[in-house]
Formats: C-alpha cells, sequence, structure tokens
C-alpha cells in the first residue's frame, strides 16, 4: 500500500508560516539567553509538565482520569474508586516514558530510530498491553473516525524503514517544528502498534523539538477535535494545518517557559474580548488572526489570550505590507 501521501518533493505542501516561525525561533533565542536556568524552577516546570502532558496524551485516546486524578495516581499512588485499573496503568507507563524521554534529551545524543521508537511504545503499553509491548502489529486496524486506512501489517516494517530514511533526507532541510508536526503525522499514518500509537507519536515529536532546545509541547485534550481535523487533512495531502498546529503548541509551552524565567515586566495575556475593546480590530477577526498564527496567541482551556502589544505589531507589519 502506496502510505506517504504527502508527496515530500513538493515544497509548497511543507510549510511554516514564515511569521510564526520568527516568532519561535526569536522566543527560543530568548530562553537561550536566560540559561542556565533555575534548576529548581526547572525541576517544579518539569513535574508540572509531566503531569500535563500525561493528562492530556492519555485523555485524547479516551482516559477518563482528570488533571487532579492524574496527579493524585503519579504522585500519591492513590487509586480513583470508580475508575478503570487500565486508566491508572496508563498513567503510570506514560510517566515512565516521558522519564526516559527527559533522560535521552539530557544526554543530547539522541538519535530516531525504529529501535527507540520501539522503546518509547514498549514503556507506554508496558502494563496495559504485555503482549505487544514494543512490537509491531501483525494485523488489521482501523482508525476510528478516519477515511485514511494504515497499511497491510505485512507493509509495517517497510513502511517505518522508509520513514527513517525520510527523516534522515529531511532533519537539517525542515524548520525542527515542521520536521516534528511532519514525522508525528507519518508515524500515527503508519499506525505500526495495536494500541498506543497516538501516545507514542507525540512522545516522538517531542524527542525533535527538545533536541533543538524547545520545551516540551503538549496537545490538548479540549482541542482533539482539531487535532484530529488536522490529522485527517494531512492524510489528504495538506501538511499545512497540522504544522500550524503543532506550531501554536509549542509557542504555548515556550511562552509558559519565558513567563517564569524571564526577569522584569511581562505583557499581559489578555482574552481576545478585552483586546478588541482597545483596538479597531473586531473580536471575531482577532479569533481569526489567532487560529491562524498570525498574531501571537496561547489558549487555555477553550479561550483565546493575546497581547496588545501582539495586535500592535500586527497593525504594523500590515502597514509596512501595503
Amino acid at each position: 500500500m502506496a502510505l506517504f501521501i504527502v508527496s515530500c518533493h513538493n515544497k509548497n505542501m511543507l510549510h511554516l508560516d514564515p511569521r510564526i516561525q520568527k516568532r519561535l525561533d526569536e522566543k527560543l533565542t530568548k530562553l537561550n539567553r536566560l540559561r542556565p536556568l533555575s534548576a529548581t524552577q526547572v525541576q517544579k516546570l518539569r513535574e508540572q509538565m509531566e503531569i500535563e502532558m500525561t493528562y492530556n496524551s492519555n485523555a485524547i485516546e479516551g482516559n477518563s482520569l482528570t488533571l487532579r486524578e492524574t496527579w493524585l495516581v503519579l504522585n500519591e499512588g492513590i487509586t480513583i474508586k470508580g475508575k478503570p485499573l487500565k486508566d491508572h496503568l496508563e498513567a503510570k507507563d506514560h510517566k515512565e516514558a516521558l522519564d526516559f524521554l527527559y533522560e535521552l534529551v539530557s544526554g543530547k545524543r539522541c538519535t530516531i530510530s525504529e529501535h527507540l521508537i520501539r522503546q518509547l511504545h514498549q514503556l507506554v503499553v508496558k502494563e496495559t498491553e504485555r503482549e505487544w509491548a514494543g512490537k509491531y502489529r501483525d494485523g488489521a486496524v482501523i482508525i476510528g473516525g478516519a477515511a485514511h486506512m494504515p497499511p497491510d501489517a505485512l507493509d509495517v516494517p517497510r513502511q517505518m524503514a522508509k520513514l527513517m530514511q525520510w527523516l534522515k533526507q529531511n532533519e537539517r532541510k525542515l524548520h525542527t517544528v515542521e520536521l516534528s508536526a511532519v514525522l508525528h503525522h507519518k508515524l500515527a499514518a503508519i499506525h505500526p502498534f495495536f494500541d498506543g500509537n497516538g501516545r507514542t507519536a507525540r512522545l516522538v515529536m517531542n524527542i525533535i523539538l527538545m533536541m533543538k532546545g524547545f520545551p516540551l509541547a503538549i496537545i490538548l485534550k479540549n482541542d482533539r477535535k482539531k487535532y484530529y481535523d488536522v490529522l485527517q487533512k494531512a492524510d489528504g495531502g495538506d501538511i499545512v494545518p497540522i504544522t500550524l498546529f503543532i506550531a501554536q503548541s509549542v509557542e504555548r509551552t515556550l511562552d509558559l517557559y519565558l513567563r517564569t524565567f524571564a526577569k522584569g515586566k511581562q505583557d499581559q495575556l489578555l482574552t481576545l474580548a478585552d483586546v478588541s475593546r482597545d483596538t479597531k480590530y473586531g473580536q471575531k477577526y482577532i479569533n481569526l488572526l489567532a487560529r491562524t498564527g498570525r498574531i501571537f496567541a496561547v489558549k487555555r482551556g477553550r479561550i483565546w489570550y493575546t497581547t496588545k502589544e501582539a495586535i500592535e505589531e500586527y497593525r504594523k507589519e500590515r502597514l509596512r505590507n501595503r
């Protein structure tokens, strides 16, 4: 089965908006200038991010634990009454996989390989799918709600080898965020395992990002519908939406780190409704700018936030381009 629907030769399809790329690169540079970061603050933030990543990544796949319950399971060893044992085990397994990821990245010598991907998968489903942990599937699978059909099980090893070849050819050609987004989609599309494909793909994506200095990027449960939508568009050949989607997840975490570690006054985050009161742009238009990445904006829960400075920067950019 021909799997890679997205043409790697079509440069127009593999594209990260230069405005977003510029913002991400500037923020990463700003974060790097703050290094070395406070070890205590880094550890606290890492613990917070690990809980949020575990909760959101598992919840996207149907895990019923809340964010608070995930914290209790991982930090206090508490069993949540009325919640399936499988959900508890998934939380513990994912946390162990994240710890492994951080250890890999700290060594600065990590190379994405089939072996590494299988190692991560082995940890992700260690206690819930012991028989198949770290092993490619030997049967057909269906991705619920998606038109895309993963390749036949017999073709999985060849497709994975092809994916590793693609990565080697493109790791120096594509921007880190774009590379991580496309790799994430390709791995999810192959669906090499019976279970745990999404969680594994999100971890692999983060290895690419973190090896280049970006902090852990988290795809939120509240964005699940949008997430599946951009994956489906990528299945059809349009890689731009998932690249934007991942870029916004990366920027959200970068902004969190900068607000934690940067000294001095930070631009105030405001709801789009509040920002629109002091500008000629309406709330719906600002919402469009936020969703398409044309201005800096972060999403908390279901609400978008931006800054007056971001709107002013956009206004100046429009004047320059007239």
